[in-house]
């Protein structure tokens, strides 16, 4: 028989605390009523016969002498079943789509199951985004964890509905491809934004949404990412398929977690950031992989605002640490109008060598691609160069550089919204740009591959470029 705890020793902020309660588990779930109104909480601390309880629906209307709580026995779990591809779900896992129920073939905690590291599958393959500057320089390995640094103004939401519109495996069944889409602390025209391209695009049918309003309550937050990537694990190893998440914006996510350590009165650390940071975020991040035993994948790109666009504060800081590479987005090139603005030089992937190359993207990828950040890392140079002298008193291979610099970012890193380019598109594109520069500056590529693929560009009397 249930027992049920009437009063509440203390409210603060999204917390309430009960006293003297027992058999009480961490992680537990429980539900506090007043008169007909019934919310969901979680117990996050204890001691002794004391339980911190964060309510997901706000504390709003709750009462010290008249709340009546009732511990469920289990953590929070969210149904799950094939049918919720399609479903807009909100932060922990309910649907608000107008849809109805889902009926689940089962319900999963949304703490997932820690993962044997022996277990694990290394990353292989690729997913195409039809985003050059990543399928061609900072390639997404499926499996992997590969963040986006971005900054407000600059346009990570329409970069985010990008990927999912035309993201895809390339060496198997389209069909097994599913995409989870985590929006945390939105407002409503952005999670309509979402809403709206998703449908019109026509891929709503291959996406689970998880959307939390920025007007929602900072606890449904913490347990979003949470709930998207236990659907995620769900698609992933029960039904073999291959899962993106996107995550958007973790720093909103952790700011959530801040509000709630505050209320707490834990001793802040960084910034005012908890000191458990770190751990939390790799409870997230670590939840991507490959396992021995299931054909199934999960990939995440994580999305996150830099404040102040500084690169060095501790969210983007300690995701560094826990992921694979990044993708770091740039104010300078976005004020340029080049979209995406993808700086190429501090972006890359750490497991790009395991999944590019012959038997999965084309031979040439891996020295074409050193190729083209060498080529334009000395357009850095160059540029700082002619910023003292001029760039009319360069010599003429530094003016050569300063060409294919424009070129690189006017035709290789920008493209269209609507604009979905294949490996293949990428890699040539890559190869004309080369052909601006003389045969004996590509030194990163081997004689084979140079004989192979590489067309001097012609002069600009007479012959038009391939992409003008």
């Amino acid at each position: 028989m249930s027992v049920e705890y009437v009063g509440l020793k203390e409210i603060n902020g999204p917390l309430v605390v009960l006293q003297g309660v027992k058999g009480a588990s961490y992680e537990e779930v429980v539900e506090i009523k007043v008169g007909n109104n019934r919310r969901l909480g979680r117990i996050i601390e204890m001691y002794g016969n004391i339980c911190v309880v964060q309510v997901f629906e706000g504390t709003d209307g709750l009462s010290l002498t008249n709340t009546v709580t009732k511990l469920t026995g289990e953590p929070l779990k969210i149904p799950l079943s094939k049918e919720i591809l399609g479903r807009t779900l909100n932060g922990i896992g309910q649907p608000i789509d107008g849809f109805g129920e889902i009926y689940p073939e089962q319900k999963r905690d949304v703490n997932g199951a820690p993962i044997n590291p022996v277990s694990r599958k290394y990353p292989r393959n690729f997913i195409q985004t039809g985003i050059s500057a990543i399928d061609g320089l900072a390639t997404l390995i499926r499996g992997q964890k590969l963040p986006i640094f971005s900054a407000e103004g600059i346009p990570h939401n329409q970069l985010a509905v990008q990927i999912v519109k035309q993201a895809k495996i390339t060496d198997g069944n389209s069909d097994n491809f599913a995409i989870v889409f985590v929006a945390m602390g939105v407002k409503h025209d952005v999670a309509e934004y979402f809403r709206r391209s998703f449908e019109k695009s026509g891929v709503m049918n291959r996406v689970v949404m998880f959307l939390n309003l920025a007007n929602d309550p900072v606890v449904e937050r913490i347990i979003a990412p949470r709930a998207g990537l236990t659907a995620a694990e769900y698609l992933a190893f029960e039904h073999n398929m291959h899962v993106l998440v996107i995550l958007t914006d973790m720093t909103s996510y952790a700011e959530a977690l801040r509000e709630i350590s505050s209320s707490k009165g834990e001793i802040p650390s960084r910034k005012g950031y908890p000191g458990y940071l770190y751990s939390d975020l790799a409870s997230i991040y670590e939840r991507a992989g490959m396992l021995k035993d299931r054909e199934g994948s999960i990939t995440q790109i994580p999305i996150l605002t830099m404040p102040n666009d500084d690169i060095t504060h501790p969210i983007p800081d300690l995701t560094g640490y826990i992921t694979e590479g990044q993708i770091v987005l740039d104010r300078g090139l976005s004020q340029k109008g080049i979209y995406p603005p993808i700086s190429v030089l501090p972006s890359l992937s750490r497991l790009m060598k395991d999944g590019i190359g012959k038997g999965f993207t084309r031979e040439d990828h891996p020295e074409l691609a050193n190729q083209l950040f060498s080529a334009y890392a000395k357009v850095q140079e160059v540029r700082a160069l002619a910023s003292v002298i001029g760039e009319d008193e360069l010599s003429d291979i530094d003016k050569k550089y300063m060409e294919f610099g424009r070129a690189f970012e006017n035709e290789f890193i920008s493209q269209d919204f609507e604009d979905d380019r294949d490996i293949t598109e990428t890699l040539d594109l890559g190869w004309v740009l080369l052909g601006l520069l003389p045969k004996e500056e590509l030194d990163r590529v081997s004689d084979e591959i140079l004989k192979k693929y590489y067309v001097p560009a012609k002069s600009d009397k007479g012959v038009v470029r391939p992409w003008t």
